[in-house]
């Protein structure tokens, strides 16, 4: 009994350091994003998720949204220009990709599991990060620039964006669909390499 709970705290110790060490490339690959011409100049797009969806399926869902939960507090500790608010958004938002296709993947071990997941999690993604910009993060700018500066970020590269609504619905709402596929991509590509690693004990 002695020995079974050592081994069972062992594996909690090392699945812990692999969720920190995770979270910490998790937190560096943040700062390494891009803009992209055909979306709003803020909306840039990183590797930073990638991760926390690689721990999610290889270690379990909570593994994943712990990942996200150290990127965002350690980005908020080296860079609270937002006073949090971005930080929370983006919890919200990568934890919500995570949770869907890793809990997905584990109802499903298999490459169809793993497809459904990805797919379902971009949805959902796409669906909170609209609300979470909808409510949080726009507003939150809107304080800092003039709300009409924002929606003209987005006029420039599609027309059909005028106000706060068609920002969401023709920029960030594609935007994370696009995130959510490079992300599922990146994913499959890494998995199977990394994952020998993430499963030793």
């Amino acid at each position: 009994m002695e020995k079974a709970v050592t081994k069972k705290q062992a594996i909690s110790t090392s699945n812990m350091v692999k969720i920190s060490i995770l979270g910490v490339m998790s937190f560096i690959l943040m700062f390494m994003n891009l803009p992209l011409p055909i979306f709003p100049a803020f909306l840039k797009i990183d590797f930073a998720d990638i991760p926390s969806v690689i721990g999610g399926f290889a270690l379990g869902p909570v593994a994943g949204i712990m990942i996200q939960l150290i990127k965002n507090i350690l980005h908020f500790m080296f860079d609270n220009s937002t006073g949090g608010v971005g930080e929370i958004s983006n919890f919200i938002v990568g934890g919500s990709f995570v949770l869907v296709s890793s809990s997905i993947y584990h109802a499903m071990r298999s490459k169809k599991g793993a497809i459904i997941g990805s797919i379902a999690g971009t949805i959902v993604m796409a669906m909170v990060g609209a609300l979470s910009n909808y409510f949080l993060i726009i507003p939150f700018y809107s304080n800092i620039m003039p709300i009409d500066v924002i929606i003209n970020l987005g006029t420039v590269v599609n027309s059909a964006i005028h106000d706060k609504l068609t920002l969401v619905l023709y920029g960030v709402i594609p935007f994370n669909i696009f995130k959510g596929i490079v992300i599922s991509v990146v994913t499959a590509l890494l998995y199977k390499k990394v994952t020998p690693i993430l499963k030793k004990k």
